[in-house]
């Protein structure tokens, strides 16, 4: 496998680890399906680079 089709999965402490959102509003985003999530169990993995994505083209819209 290639470094391109890599998929970081995250849970949600390690996401809020980078600093890009703090970790309650990734579980408010978590509740209102605003993440790309995948669900093991009761632990939520959150795919890093489509979240990274996702809010540059929040901030881009002004």
């Amino acid at each position: 496998m290639t470094q391109e089709n890599k998929v970081t999965m995250m849970t949600v402490r390690e996401l809020a680890r980078t600093g890009i959102l703090t970790e309650h509003a990734i579980r408010l985003m978590l509740k209102q399906n605003k993440l790309p999530v995948l669900y093991i169990g009761k632990k939520a993995l959150i795919n890093y680079e489509k979240t990274v994505e996702m809010l540059q083209s929040l901030t881009v819209k002004q």
